[in-house]
């Protein structure tokens, strides 16, 4: 795919296919509006849940479902990414308009939902390249406003006081990771073994709570055709409760990278891309936020590296057991030991 293009659409893989025409006669009796012939191809983008577009009497859909094959407890949860976005429909917080939620797997052969189609484009290298200087800073302006807008959302307001426990989320967090990760584990790797020892040992002591998207990054957003607007945020599979700032952490990642597999970040001239510094990137989150000052976001930097190398590690798993929603998780192998020695080498370099 181009990076300033839509995720590129395939002929549905043996692996990932289903009956159509089950699912053509399901959707009839349960959407409103659905009729007509149904095409299905499958995105070729995504590692986690596989992705969908549907076509039916002119109208685009798209529909994501749990991957087949066993999986691990509270992974893939797509009633929560129906939900979340369904309560945030009416807020600041662009997201898709959610259709209809099928938890009956004798349908397809996994739960899934179906939501609109937002058409736009997708850069999931953070450089944008394409973008004019002035259209990075606008974009990457948008992007941190809607990062702000989400933590703004009073939970309780938005029928979601119940996504997650309020407190603690850090150390559930690392917990949790750190049991997917050994539970998938393919080679022993020094940094994962001591972050693991490290982060619960070194939380911070402000547990501030925000609905939390859990993989924000440029990648996860749709960007209008005619202008950098942000018009959805997509892939909220890792959403919960937790602290606002782990969010932050995750997308300042890219300052720290020594590797993305979209690009590179790390070492831009970020003043002539029209790209903003680490530090400014902070200043405008603070400035729509309404914090004075953030003093230890690279705690969550090495938080969220921690957490993707767990992830990267479950989808490089599944890729060996033949279950990945694309043929890229078995290039990933390698991508968790580097995540993993770039939150050890933040740990060691500044605490």
């Amino acid at each position: 795919m181009t990076e300033n293009a839509g995720p590129a659409l395939i002929d549905v893989s043996a692996a990932l296919s289903f009956d159509e025409a089950t699912l053509q006669t399901y959707l009839a009796s349960h959407l409103s509006g659905f009729s007509g012939d149904l095409r299905v191809q499958q995105f070729n983008a995504g590692q986690s849940n596989p992705t969908y577009q549907l076509i039916a009497g002119g109208r685009k859909y798209v529909l994501r479902k749990k991957p087949p094959g066993t999986l691990l407890p509270s992974a893939h949860a797509v009633d929560r990414e129906f939900r979340v976005m369904d309560a945030l429909r009416d807020t600041p917080v662009p997201v898709p308009l959610m259709l209809h939620l099928c938890m009956d797997r004798s349908v397809i052969g996994t739960e899934f939902y179906v939501m609109e189609m937002v058409e736009g484009r997708v850069f999931h290298d953070p450089s944008l390249p394409g973008m004019s200087p002035d259209e990075r800073r606008a974009f990457y302006d948008n992007l941190i406003r809607a990062l702000a807008a989400l933590h703004a959302v009073d939970p309780d307001a938005a029928g979601l006081g119940d996504f997650g426990r309020p407190k603690g989320y850090l150390s559930r967090q690392i917990a949790r990771w750190s049991k997917q990760y050994a539970a998938t584990e393919t080679e022993t790797i020094t940094a994962m073994d001591n972050l693991m020892e490290w982060l619960p040992e070194n939380l911070p002591d402000d547990d501030s709570c925000a609905i939390v998207h859990g993989d924000f990054r440029p990648g996860n957003a749709i960007v209008s055709n005619q202008s950098p607007d942000v018009v959805a945020l997509l892939d909220w599979e890792l959403c919960t409760l937790g602290h606002p700032l782990a969010d932050l952490g995750y997308v300042c990642a890219n300052y720290h990278a020594d590797s993305l597999p979209t690009g590179q970040f790390k070492g831009l001239d970020f003043k002539a891309l029209g790209i903003p510094t680490e530090q400014e990137f902070l200043d405008l989150y603070c400035k729509y936020s309404g914090r004075d000052s953030i003093d230890n976001h690279l705690f969550f930097v090495a938080f969220s590296f921690f957490r993707s190398a767990a992830i990267i590690q479950g989808v490089y798993k599944r890729g060996l057991d033949g279950n990945a929603s694309s043929q890229k998780a078995l290039k990933l192998g390698h991508m968790a030991r580097i995540r993993a020695e770039s939150a050890w080498r933040i740990v060691e370099e500044n605490f």
